[in-house]
């Protein structure tokens, strides 16, 4: 199967696991007039990087409900167990996140608050700008980390029908390279060594939604890099969930994963494992990130953990040992 050039080509979607990424992601475009302005009420898009790092965990994202939208970074300082946050809102549709990902950019702009992320097919490498202003509960954070597209993971790509919606993500993890300053620390990414995980979403999410996803990701001794990506969430028989292992220069599907928290303890590990035993691991969590509110029609209650993981991949081509790999574990329950 060959990648289409669009995600829906004559008002019809493409259904399934793509090759890669279609070069224009979306959903929309399968309705017209007054039902596409409806549709665009239920369309949720964000783009977002996990940055994998031995000293620091750090995540970031711009996303996009078209009521309302926002944008959101941290940065945990592993040696001083400290969690710096920083976080804006913004009116829907004021970010930019073109359906045409590659030679455009991401953008998220305010007085004090600027993350952009640029994609390139041309010269296969990816940027992350940040420019943040320290407030009085957080320093500032600035840098350019650079992303090496041509040392990646293969793509995952999956376009499915959701019980009353559908969900559309592309994922993949990238080398990194640059520095990143929070505060006055200076953290330098070595690309031999460091990651960054891309999660793409493009989603017509039902009103009441929820999810349990994680992912991770490690360079090899040989050079290519294997981890996971997976998701428990209600679907529909049949369709293809966005789980995956990436190994050595593939993506392989991956299904009927299953997340076991030890206990109630927001500290406690989780065992995640698929019903076929290729994936087998166990989370163990470091710190906490938590937004929760409630207002009434509209509410959230979401949790990240970031820690590392431990286990065992089963891929097509033999087992993969897990030791110790960074990576995040997170929970969304929401009306939206």
């Amino acid at each position: 199967m060959s990648t289409p050039q669009r995600l829906v080509q004559d008002g019809v979607r493409h259904w399934g696991r793509l090759p890669d990424r279609p070069a224009v992601a979306n959903p929309l475009d399968v309705y017209a007039g007054f039902t596409r302005r409806v549709k665009s009420l239920r369309l949720k898009e964000w783009v977002g990087f996990t940055l994998l790092h031995p000293d620091w965990y750090s995540s970031l994202i711009i996303q996009d409900a078209h009521y309302l939208a926002s944008s959101e970074i941290y940065a945990y300082d592993r040696t001083r167990g400290v969690l710096h946050q920083h976080a804006a809102n913004a009116s829907g549709g004021s970010p930019t996140l073109p359906a045409e990902l590659l030679e455009r950019a991401c953008r998220f702009e305010r007085d004090g608050y600027r993350i952009a992320c640029s994609f390139s097919r041309a010269s296969a490498r990816h940027r992350i700008e940040l420019d943040i202003a320290a407030t009085p509960k957080a320093p500032a954070v600035r840098g350019e980390l650079d992303l090496d597209a041509m040392a990646a993971t293969a793509p995952l790509s999956v376009s499915s029908r959701l019980p009353r919606g559908s969900m559309y993500t592309h994922k993949a993890a990238f080398p990194v390279s640059g520095v990143l300053h929070v505060g006055d620390a200076e953290i330098a990414f070595d690309p031999t060594r460091d990651l960054a995980i891309l999660d793409e979403h493009r989603s017509l999410l039902p009103y009441r939604t929820d999810w349990l996803w994680g992912t991770f990701a490690t360079l090899t001794d040989a050079g290519p890099v294997v981890g996971a990506n997976f998701a428990a969430r209600p679907e529909l028989p049949g369709e293809p969930e966005e789980s995956c292992l990436w190994t050595p220069h593939r993506c392989e599907p991956l299904g009927g994963v299953v997340f076991e928290p030890a206990s109630a303890d927001p500290s406690a590990p989780w065992h995640i494992a698929s019903r076929d035993g290729r994936i087998d691991v166990v989370f163990e969590p470091e710190g906490r990130k938590q937004v929760k509110h409630n207002l009434g029609l509209f509410a959230i209650d979401y949790f990240q953990l970031f820690g590392h993981y431990r286990g065992v991949l089963r891929g097509a081509e033999g087992d993969i040992e897990i030791k110790a790999v960074h990576g995040v574990c997170e929970s969304m329950k929401a009306r939206l």
